[in-house]
């Protein structure tokens, strides 16, 4: 830690001795006059200097201010720079930007930093686009670069939601916002790994990791020192995880009743074969209206919708009712195999406005095992709720890709990766099966439920699955029996490097391996990640034997994974409010 040199007190004027001398009273009555006009001054620049701060600081967090507030900008920027993964390029970038005042506070400084990402992201995105033009008639370069403006379009509309999060305080938002942002911004970078075909892309991709998400990364890690230690620079430092035996403190109780989608929703339109107001689920959400503050109800009645889906950004608030999994199906059969499609564009359904819902629906990819990457279903909705549905597929068959989501109630079924993405999701009460994925199964499977993708140790997401049941179909248990030791089994392994997931009071059974979690390259995150599990039970759920990289949370701890504590569900899942 590194500490300030006190603020020395000025200098005490000499004192002037009185005098008899009447010679020199003409003289003393002028000093006298003129000490009492600089006094004046001097209060009256007090004065306004006290005003000017005061009104600069009116719509700031009511914290306590800085220890820095009166010191140079290179100290706060030293100490603030503490909470990077990079110190140094953070002091080089945040002195350079000069956009750290004298005096600042810890919410300039960081309003400092998130113009540098700003700056970077506008820097970048130009770059993508020259990309694009060079993958002129190239259809897999060119959905890589298309796929990296949106990406880039979708982060710089979360950073700017920041400048009025911050003064309101709301810092639990804002570091959800910074997070999906990130998680962009690396995406981007990643599209574009796997059509690296020139110095162009070469160069575009070195921008986007040492600039852009550098920047970024800087940004979140001081808004997490902010959210624990308040104004206290001096106490900043590198964002810890569970694995540092770091847990934040709770924020809320976690005692309320779970919640879920709201009774008694007002259709508005009404999608069916014939004599509805639509007979596609993609022409009922194009109606909705755009950045809407209401809900907007869109009634799907019984009947399989072969369509792709997507709800764009500006679509808020969008809320799917169904007659029920199995009877309102959803369904499509893109997969990473035909020319063009990514993981991401695989979805049949894919979400990006805030505010989703969904009841009583079944989103499915009929890809099949052999055809890889094949999503059902893909969410960046932030405070978005999915009650009573149902998610069929095989490898990535639900992409929680970013962002604040809860699952209460539903059936996921799938092989490999099944679940995945970096968002910050809650499962309540979901029954995850995991069903046959290859030809001649007889030859045995390592499958993994879930593949959270944390890349920050300052990302506030993450997996949580409290009081689910993990199991397989009946066909896959069929299997399972016959030859037990060759169908394996397991909760996660580590897409990225900070993978974070934990299972919480639920029902693992039989199929679930000793070890219980899966490497996925060697030692690669081992020492990084967090896969916690807390008093499950069922045949799967023995920890006696599973491996000494996963953890058993402490009882004092579980408390920071309650829907209220990990997602703030207390302020928008309806029921708990």
């Amino acid at each position: 830690m590194q500490h300030r040199k006190p603020i020395k007190s000025p200098s005490s004027p000499h004192s002037t001795q009185p005098t008899n001398n009447p010679k020199q009273i003409p003289t003393l009555k002028f000093i006298l006059i003129a000490m009492a006009t600089l006094f004046s001054l001097t209060i009256l620049s007090l004065l306004l200097f006290f005003t000017l701060s005061s009104a600069s600081r009116h719509h700031q967090n009511p914290r306590n201010n800085s220890s820095s507030s009166s010191s140079s900008p290179t100290i706060i920027i030293q100490e603030a720079c503490k909470a990077s993964r990079d110190p140094s390029t953070c002091k080089s970038s945040l002195t350079q930007s000069n956009h750290v005042p004298v005096g600042a506070t810890a919410q300039q400084v960081i309003q400092a930093a998130l113009w540098v990402s700003s700056n970077n992201l506008i820097k970048g995105r130009a770059m993508v686009q020259e990309v694009l033009k060079q993958f002129n008639g190239n259809k897999n370069g060119t959905t890589a670069a298309n796929n990296c403006i949106e990406l880039l379009r979708y982060s710089e509309y979360r950073i700017n939601l920041l400048a009025d999060a911050l003064p309101r305080g709301k810092i639990k938002d804002a570091r959800a916002w910074l997070s999906s942002a990130l998680v962009y911004q690396y995406d981007s970078w990643s599209a574009l790994k796997y059509v690296n075909t020139s110095s162009l892309v070469g160069q575009t991709m070195a921008f986007l990791n040492s600039s852009l998400i550098a920047s970024t990364s800087d940004a979140l890690g001081m808004l997490m020192s902010y959210d624990v230690y308040g104004d206290k620079t001096g106490s900043w430092g590198p964002a810890k995880t569970e694995r540092d035996g770091f847990w934040e403190p709770p924020s809320a109780s976690g005692s309320g009743s779970p919640g879920g989608v709201p009774s008694g929703l007002k259709v508005d339109v009404t999608v069916c074969k014939s004599n509805c107001d639509y007979k596609t689920v993609q022409e009922a959400v194009n109606a909705a209206p755009e950045n809407n503050g209401n809900r907007f109800v869109i009634k799907i009645n019984a009947g399989v919708y072969e369509e792709t889906v997507r709800i764009p950004l500006e679509k808020k608030n969008v809320v799917f009712l169904g007659d029920g999994m199995g009877k309102t199906v959803i369904t499509g059969s893109l997969n990473v195999g035909q020319p063009g499609v990514t993981t991401y564009n695989s979805a049949t359904v894919g979400v990006i406005g805030d505010g989703f819902m969904a009841s009583g629906v079944t989103f499915q990819n009929t890809a099949g095992p052999d055809a890889h990457q094949a999503v059902a279903f893909r969410s960046d909705s932030d405070l978005s709720i999915v009650e009573n549905c149902e998610f069929l597929g095989n490898q990535d068959t639900l992409y929680a890709h970013s962002l604040r989501q809860y699952y209460k109630s539903c059936h996921i079924q799938g092989n490999v990766d099944f679940i995945f993405g970096n968002s910050a999701a809650f499962f309540q009460d979901c029954l995850i099966l995991v069903a046959p994925r290859q030809q001649k199964p007889e030859k045995g499977e390592n499958n993994a439920v879930t593949a959270h993708g944390r890349i920050d140790p300052a990302q506030s997401t993450g997996f949580v699955f409290q009081n689910c049941v993990i199991n397989g179909t009946d066909a896959y248990m069929a299997l399972y029996y016959s030859k037990p030791k060759v169908h394996k089994n397991y909760l996660g392994r580590p897409w990225k490097q900070y993978s974070r997931t934990v299972f919480i009071r639920c029902t693992l059974e039989a199929l679930i391996t000793p070890p219980g979690w899966l490497p996925w390259d060697g030692e690669f995150a081992l020492k990084t990640l967090y896969y916690g599990e807390f008093e499950n039970n069922g045949a799967g759920s023995d920890t006696s034997g599973r491996v000494n990289w996963s953890s058993q949370i402490p009882a004092e701890h579980v408390q920071s994974y309650s829907v209220e504590n990990f997602i703030q569900g207390d302020q928008w899942i309806s029921s708990i409010l």
